[in-house]
């Protein structure tokens, strides 16, 4: 097996490619799911990748002197599984964000709006360079963001909408609706 992982047989570049392509988009899912304080499951992704480094980086090692094609194929494939393991993320779209909305113009279609598609919105008095403004808060889900970023869209012409991730939201609407969901399949699975 070392012998042919350290020939130029096609098949070598065709596992440093996607072998190393598979590892960093894990070690990139590796990192959100830890940032966003899921140890148990990152640390299972963590195996998974350091057994695919060990044997793609030993693989290149091996004979990236007599082959520096290698080398080249091995940092190609880094980048692209860069780019796919912040796209996968953004798939999974795991978390809880925050959309803040500076609205000129007074909100009331666009809170019947956010209410209506079941998220909960806190509503701030502010005042802006051109005089009061409301702060529209919305606590969800990241998987909701697109779709609430169009609905606020939408509803509401003029305005500032920001985003930001949030670690921790204890309490509020989310909880409440993760609650009533799971006693939804409760009774569901009772019947």
């Amino acid at each position: 097996m070392l012998d042919f992982l350290k020939s130029d047989s096609i098949w070598v570049y065709f596992i440093i490619f996607f072998g190393k392509v598979t590892e960093v988009t894990f070690a990139t899912l590796r990192n959100v799911l830890i940032n966003r304080g899921e140890r148990t499951k990152g640390a299972l992704v963590a195996l998974v990748e350091v057994i695919l480094w060990i044997y793609v980086t030993g693989t290149v090692l091996a004979g990236f002197q007599n082959s520096p094609l290698k080398v080249a194929v091995f940092a190609v494939a880094f980048a692209l599984g860069n780019y796919l393991g912040s796209w996968l993320e953004n798939k999974i779209a795991l978390g809880l964000s925050t959309i803040e909305v500076i609205a000129t113009e007074e909100p009331t279609r666009l809170l019947e709006a956010l209410r209506a598609h079941n998220l909960g919105v806190t509503v701030l008095d502010g005042e802006g360079k051109d005089g009061p403004r409301k702060i529209l808060k919305v606590h969800l889900k990241r998987s909701r963001i697109a779709p609430t970023v169009r609905l606020i869209s939408k509803n509401l012409d003029n305005c500032v909408i920001s985003v930001s991730d949030v670690r921790v939201v204890k309490g509020g609407y989310i909880r409440k609706l993760n609650k009533e969901k799971q006693k939804e399949k409760v009774d569901i699975s009772e019947n």
